[in-house]
């Protein structure tokens, strides 16, 4: 069951389940406002919970309508594409073999059966990075775990709409957004520890920014750069 409140200028969606707990959530591109409530709850209870959120709501709305896109791709010759920080002109290379991405000199080989659709070569392209990313995980963990003091037990690579990476500190599992492997590698370390300080600390308090402050003094301009890149092109559907 779903309804729908007005406050002010902003619309919120209702929609009761079989949840114990509210849930609040802005979802992207255009801020939508979902609030997910136990179906016994009143749509008095949940207005007056929205009205006590809306400062909040509000500044998730303005951040998510100001965030930079990338530029739908089209997989087509001559497209630009970017590893680790650095530019590639795409060459499409039709095979009748298995699928693969290679970096030749400035160019990203991309070689697809005959007849590829745009679809297939996007997947191919996406696991190349999911790929990347995970391939320079180890390094970067052997040298950051025992300097955090905190061990993550697993680590998911997959494409993320709003977030650079996310951290489930019960679980002691961390995500992190594909797309990072076009960044340069320093954003990708600055992520990772992010991350695992959150392994000691859930909130961004005083003494989480005083653990990246002593891990990594430079955090403030890796972040900066993230917060300049682009994300990724997507069609939403709530």
């Amino acid at each position: 069951m779903a309804t729908e409140l007005t406050l002010g200028e902003t619309r919120v969606e209702v929609v009761f389940k079989d949840v114990k707990n509210v849930h609040l959530s802005v979802y992207p591109p255009n801020g939508h406002v979902r609030i997910a409530a136990p179906s016994r709850m009143s749509l008095d209870t949940i207005r007056v919970y929205a009205i006590s959120r809306l400062d909040w709501i509000r500044k998730q709305q303005k951040k998510l309508r100001e965030q930079e896109r990338e530029f739908p791709r089209e997989y087509l010759d001559r497209e630009s594409h970017y590893v680790w920080g650095r530019r590639y002109l795409l060459q499409i290379v039709e095979a009748d073999a298995a699928p693969k991405v290679q970096l030749k000199h400035r160019r990203m080989v991309l070689q697809v059966r005959p007849g590829a659709t745009e679809e297939t070569k996007q997947a191919v392209v996406a696991k190349w990075y999911r790929d990347q990313l995970r391939s320079a995980l180890p390094e970067l963990l052997q040298v950051w775990e025992p300097k955090v003091g905190a061990q993550v037990a697993r680590i998911f690579v997959q494409k993320m709409k709003t977030k650079w990476g996310s951290c489930n500190a019960e679980t002691r599992s961390i995500r992190l957004n594909s797309d990072l492997a076009k960044k340069p590698i320093q954003c990708l370390e600055y992520i990772l520890v992010h991350e695992l300080v959150h392994l000691l600390e859930r909130h961004h308090n005083d003494r989480f920014v005083a653990l990246m402050d002593r891990l990594m003094p430079q955090w403030r301009h890796h972040r900066a750069e993230l917060n300049r890149s682009p994300l990724a092109h997507e069609d939403w559907k709530y």
